[in-house]
């Protein structure tokens, strides 16, 4: 054993010795992480939202704002929430959507970092423990400030070496100590046997015991959003879609050229104008370069852009309540495998990318993901390719310090710069820490734009919007008050906290005994339509921003996302005044972003072309093939041996009312399988695709759930026609 070990180990000890007195702390404040604290709600609360055109009216009129922030990301909104609390005024622009780019693709943990633990014990670095000390205040801050959003979650991790039972124990109980009163619970041993009835999907062989941890999971558009929206109340001008198109300069009293504004657009109307600030935050995260270019063109570039991709599975790949962490992958990287918004998602990978406002996750990112998600799971459950239902990447804006003496190396925290001109750039760091970064580039604005804020900033322990009065219990209210259905009401009230009334009272009445109100966008899914027109007076501008960030239906099902996009597009075609171009342009884009940015594209071409066409043939049954056949040869009725767009019509026009199933979407239909793309499925083509889907490498493909309907509907008529000439069944 060396001796960095040796000290790591009698530190972990000492740690040990002294965990008691944290834990009895820990006991006295772990209440306030389940519910927010009773507390009359703010002045601020009860502020009407501003519209959006109010917003642009305020961006473009107001003489001078003392802090402009540039990026609409958990770090931007984070800095104008911290500004305006200083009675700073304070205005935010974002030329996509807010959290559009990283903030809304992570793996929605709020964590201090276990790795950066183990590597500041190894190395007794005091940089990387001061991180994680900071990171796990604000993950208690977090829980406290938007309960609603965030909750703590078990974390388990398996051991399959019994030596690795103490070391992983120390390391985790370290872990604990340094997180001090803002531990969430102790952590702690499970049995082998425990571990399998607490997480039954686990790989039993070779199993140990497992030790399970505490961290914090959130959703992290909603809380990018909320800090957005509760800036927005405090009197910030905020405003998505609008474009820096160059920073403005003027003379200091020096002489000197410093930032004083931006002339901008709005994206929307194509509308441009000026928006004057004493200082401007560069706060746009993997494109920090692109404003600091504005700034200086020759000057260095800092951001090293790093691509992490994500997956969702099905609920059935993971336990509800407990998550698992795989330490060491076989590249050496960390996986989680979490439950969240009922689903469960796995990642993150880690490796180098090109910087694009609209990354697209890799097939060998997947397969990666997939494989090592094998290697801790049951040989009973089948874990198969086509049971990804969304995938996407978010780039991590990894950046060295351009203040160090050696400026190729990675910065491990936030980085705050200030330019000779006085432009504020904060970059780096990480979702859980955006309000000390938010806190310290405020700090810097202060310091070198000569600000002048009333009173110190006021974001630690400042609940969100949304979050004031609400307890785990509050969606019950709203399923008796309302008649909501309980999934319903539930994913009300931990989605829009104590705002979801006013989605309640927007409701439609259903016209059925229960639910009374609530129609939902998508059957399996809690969303209902009312959120459409909430979501609206939460600056939702586009359909993809609806789908992708005021509700997350894009991230957990692609094919629920296509599903309810109709109804989306008629909604805000009505309330927003669309043209019939606009809607299909609306239609267009969000299909892309289905398409490319949520893993589509791979799901339904690139998995099913390698399954179809390198399955080697054909591998069903000789009753599974005949079965088949006889259901193509329903819809092929001329026995031609391919089935058509006219086909399918003639078929699925019988089983559903007229105009339901379009022209489009049938086409779409064939497209999926049509290998060849010849506008026609042959058999071949269809029997392949029925062996896949027996194998589990593709699952949920419409052409083949339309036929399957048509089958039974046949089957029906037979049964009913064999009961009326037996007599009606007397």
């Amino acid at each position: 054993m060396g001796s960095r070990t040796k000290v790591a180990l009698g530190v972990g000890a000492f740690g040990v010795a002294v965990y008691e007195y944290y834990t009895w702390n820990a006991h006295r404040v772990r209440k306030k992480f389940f519910q927010a604290e009773s507390k009359i709600a703010p002045e601020w609360t009860t502020n009407p939202l501003p519209s959006r055109a109010a917003q642009l009216k305020a961006l473009e009129c107001t003489k001078e704002f003392d802090v402009l922030v540039i990026g609409g990301g958990a770090t931007g909104c984070g800095v104008a929430l911290d500004s305006v609390s200083r009675g700073l005024t304070t205005a935010l622009v974002d030329k996509y959507d807010f959290s559009s780019g990283t903030s809304s693709r992570s793996t929605k943990l709020l964590h201090g970092g276990v790795r950066y633990l183990q590597k500041a014990i190894m190395g007794l670095d005091m940089d990387q423990y001061r991180l994680v000390k900071e990171a796990l205040h604000e993950r208690g801050n977090l829980l406290q400030i938007a309960p609603h959003l965030s909750g703590p979650l078990p974390i388990m991790l398996p051991v399959y070496k019994y030596w690795q039972v103490p070391y992983y124990w120390l390391g985790i109980k370290m872990y604990d100590i340094v997180a001090g009163k803002e531990c969430l619970q102790s952590s702690y041993v499970l049995s082998k046997e425990k571990s399998l009835e607490r997480f039954p999907m686990l790989k039993k062989e070779k199993l140990k015991a497992s030790i399970v941890y505490y961290d914090g999971q959130h959703n992290d558009a909603r809380m990018n959003l909320a800090i957005g929206l509760t800036a927005a109340r405090q009197g910030a001008a905020i405003a998505n879609h609008v474009e820096v198109l160059k920073l403005l300069k003027r003379k200091d009293k020096d002489g000197n050229e410093v930032c004083c504004g931006a002339t901008v657009r709005n994206n929307m109307n194509g509308n441009v104008f000026d928006i004057r600030a004493k200082c401007v935050v560069n706060a746009t995260g993997p494109f920090t370069d692109n404003i600091r270019t504005m700034d200086d063109a020759e000057i260095p570039k800092i951001c090293q852009p790093s691509a992490g991709v994500h997956i969702i599975l099905p609920d059935y790949y993971s336990p509800d309540t407990m998550g698992l962490l795989d330490p060491s992958t076989s590249d050496g990287r960390v996986i989680f495998f979490l439950p969240w918004e009922g689903y469960t998602i796995a990642g993150t990978t880690d490796s180098p990318t090109d910087i694009t406002p609209h990354p697209e996750p890799r097939e060998a990112d997947i397969q990666f993901i997939l494989n090592e998600v094998k290697n801790y799971l049951s040989p009973d459950v089948r874990v198969r390719r086509g049971d990804v239902l969304s995938a996407w990447s978010g780039i991590r804006p990894l950046v060295v310090d351009p203040s160090s003496k050696n400026t190729q190396s990675i910065s491990r925290n936030h980085v705050v710069h200030v330019s000779p001109s006085k432009l504020v750039t904060i970059a780096g760091g990480k979702w859980t820490t955006y309000r000390s970064m938010a806190y310290d580039a405020v700090e810097a604005a202060v310091k070198h734009c000569d600000l002048k804020p009333a009173r110190p900033s006021g974001t630690d322990g400042m609940i969100l919007d949304g979050g004031h009065n609400w307890t785990a219990n509050s969606y019950i209210k709203l399923a008796q008050d309302y008649g909501l259905e309980t999934d319903v009401a539930k994913h009300l009230s931990t989605t829009y906290g104590s705002r979801a009334v006013a989605i309640a009272r927007m409701a439609m009445v259903t016209g059925r005994r229960w639910p009374i109100v609530g129609k939902r966008l998508v059957e399996d899914l809690p969303y209902i339509e009312a959120e459409i027109s909430y979501g609206i007076e939460e600056y939702a501008c586009t359909a993809v921003d609806f789908l992708a960030r005021r509700t997350r239906i894009a991230f957990l099902n692609t094919q629920a996302a296509e599903e309810a996009l109709p109804t989306i597009l008629n909604v805000m075609k009505k309330e927003l005044k669309w043209s019939k171009e606009r809607v299909e342009k609306e239609r267009q884009d969000a299909l892309e972003f289905i398409y490319h940015e949520m893993g589509k594209k791979i799901n339904f071409f690139q998995t099913r072309e390698s399954a179809l066409e390198h399955s080697q043939g054909v591998h069903l049954s000789p009753i599974d093939l005949d079965r088949y056949k006889k259901r193509f040869n329903l819809f092929d009725k001329e026995r031609k041996g391919f089935i058509t767009r006219h086909d399918l019509k003639s078929v699925l026009d019988q089983e559903f009312e007229e105009g339901q199933i379009k022209d489009d979407d049938l086409s779409d239909m064939l497209n999926e399988v049509d290998l060849n793309k010849n506008g026609k499925v042959e058999l071949d083509e269809f029997l392949e695709l029925m062996s896949s889907m027996r194998e589990g490498k593709v699952i949920g493909n419409r052409l083949a759930t339309f036929m399957r309907q048509g089958e039974l509907r046949k089957i029906k008529e037979r049964e009913d026609i064999a009961v009326s000439r037996s007599g009606g069944g007397v």
